[in-house]
């Protein structure tokens, strides 16, 4: 099952990207037909300000899938290394990179050729060197033991159909004293089965979010300390076309996930 949503998930980023369907901002007119877009254009709005963006293209916006902003949240400084799992466009890479200078370094890592082709295309654009762009699953960093200062992500753990997996390797690269700063979904409570096995709603950053507790209970297990998971927004249902993917639930059953889908940043930190 989980290479099956792998699957799902590249064929439809890379479709997202090569069409150009990104997703809504402040700077960019909403998007609408696709329903990754539709699924998605609520949770990525307004996440990014002007003064955050000074010095990078600002349509870059327009080609974020995420649900919050890791490296406004993130406390990087100058000299770190970090390390976004599903860097995408590149935008969080590229605002890393300015965050931890030239000593420092930004990894950026994608599955999708279509991403880190349009990745590196926007570095080139933005003029920062200081980038590395790697292809690879996030279950499976390629990159060494103890490598990391800090690992950032934007709405793509949830995406993994091994979770377990992707914690574990985070722990892996994280150097000691490294720290976890991720933007992510979480859920207040478990989603109905018919939209868990949607793999629809599962590239739409919905049914493959774990519930808050979950979460934090299997960073934890990773081998994670003084994990902290604070939430940011709380979808309504009909705000980002879940609907669309619950054609067979009344209006009722819709009503009742109302507040169950999440924005969250989390920290969590490397002993």
């Amino acid at each position: 099952m989980s290479t099956d949503i792998r699957e799902i998930v590249r064929e439809k980023y890379a479709k997202a990207i090569t069409s150009k369907t990104g997703c809504c901002s402040s700077f960019v007119g909403c998007c609408s037909g696709d329903p990754l877009s539709e699924a998605t254009k609520a949770i990525t709005k307004d996440i990014y300000d002007a003064d955050s963006l000074e010095g990078i293209p600002v349509d870059l916006v327009s080609m974020s899938f995420g649900c919050g902003n890791p490296t406004l949240l993130a406390q990087l400084n100058e000299g770190e290394v970090v390390l976004d799992l599903g860097s995408g466009a590149g935008l969080d890479v590229l605002l890393s990179a300015k965050r931890v200078g030239e000593r420092g370094k930004a990894f950026g890592l994608d599955m999708t050729d279509e991403m880190l082709q349009t990745a590196r295309t926007n570095q080139k654009r933005s003029g920062i060197t200081n980038v590395e762009f790697l292809k690879g699953h996030i279950e499976e960093i390629p990159l060494p033991d103890n490598s990391v200062d800090v690992v950032i992500s934007n709405c793509v753990i949830n995406l993994s159909g091994d979770k377990d997996r992707v914690f574990s390797e985070i722990h892996r690269v994280l150097k000691p004293g490294g720290r976890l700063a991720v933007s992510d979904i979480v859920l207040k409570k478990q989603l109905p089965d018919k939209v868990q096995q949607s793999i629809m709603a599962w590239a739409g950053c919905i049914s493959g979010a774990l519930l808050e507790n979950e979460y934090k209970d299997k960073l934890i297990q990773a081998g994670l300390v003084n994990v902290e998971i604070e939430i940011i927004r709380v979808y309504n249902v009909w705000d980002y076309g879940l609907d669309n993917y619950l054609r067979d639930m009344s209006e009722a059953e819709i009503n009742e996930l109302n507040d169950t889908v999440m924005s969250a940043f989390v920290r969590a930190y490397k002993v």
